[in-house]
């Protein structure tokens, strides 16, 4: 905790924030999502569950419909219903006060972003090559790693999509890959049972492996709401640590670890 701490305190992290983050909000996991889809396609949903997971019910959406548009529309209501009370969350908060220089998300919702305008602090998104060429040093910035809604081009949802991102070549890569060498990594709101996270450890460790520094590069964590001995071992392996969870309930045992590296950092809370 003491390391993660300085880096931060450094401005040498990076935070990954995944879609526990935003079920911290209440908002509906993918298994919400493909309830809809198989509604929308007139499925039985325990029988369309049956049929793939979210990647290939999600082609087979776009392949019958020819758009994500509406499935988009949806998504982008649904997940920012007024029912979200953003002021009451102590995580947000938390994050915003970390005061990471980078956050990558691959989260399509603006929770993140909102944080940032409620607690009245700077910064800039980046989800396109234009924001890219926009985005400003000097501001924290917030990389939309699969999409953002503003854009349906850019929400990685569909097989096709996510086949595409596996060639870690686009310039977010590009990005990535700069900005992570030499720096730590924190990955928050990951279950290990998404593919999207195992793959990016994967790419990022064969990165770090490459490079001229890749024995001595900073160490980087994941937070774990759940213990799993194989995956701790396989991400050591990847050289990440896995910090596992001492409370029970996630949310709660999200909010204690970022309190403490709050404290550890700057000698502060967010308390609301």
């Amino acid at each position: 905790m003491q390391e993660l701490a300085a880096a931060i305190r450094s401005k040498k992290a990076v935070l990954f924030a995944g879609a526990g983050l935003s079920m911290n909000l209440g908002l509906p996991s993918f298994g919400g999502l493909i309830d809809k889809l198989a509604r929308d396609l007139g499925f039985d949903v325990e029988v369309f569950q049956s049929c793939g997971d979210y990647l290939a019910l999600a082609e087979f959406y776009y392949q019958k419909k020819g758009s994500l548009g509406p499935l988009r529309s949806w998504m982008d209501t649904t997940w920012h219903s007024n029912d979200v009370e953003l002021e009451k969350s102590e995580i947000h908060k938390t994050i915003v006060e970390l005061d990471f220089p980078t956050i990558y998300t691959t989260n399509y919702d603006r929770w993140i972003e909102k944080s940032f305008e409620l607690w009245e602090k700077n910064y800039c998104k980046v989800a396109s090559v234009a924001d890219l060429a926009e985005a400003h040093d000097s501001l924290p910035q917030i990389v939309k790693f699969h999409g953002d809604f503003d854009n349906d081009e850019s929400i990685v949802l569909t097989e096709s999509s996510y086949f595409d991102r596996l060639d870690f070549e686009s310039p977010l890569d590009i990005k990535l890959r700069s900005d992570v060498l030499g720096k730590t990594v924190l990955f928050l709101g990951y279950s290990l049972s998404d593919i999207n996270i195992r793959y990016l450890l994967h790419k990022l460790q064969k990165q770090w492996s490459r490079s001229a520094n890749g024995k001595g590069r900073p160490k980087s964590y994941i937070f774990l709401t759940r213990p799993n001995v194989v995956q701790e071992e396989l991400l050591k392996a990847r050289g990440v640590t896995p910090i596992v969870a001492e409370l029970d309930d996630p949310k709660e045992a999200t909010l204690s670890f970022l309190r403490e590296l709050l404290h550890e950092a700057y000698g502060k809370t967010a308390a609301l």
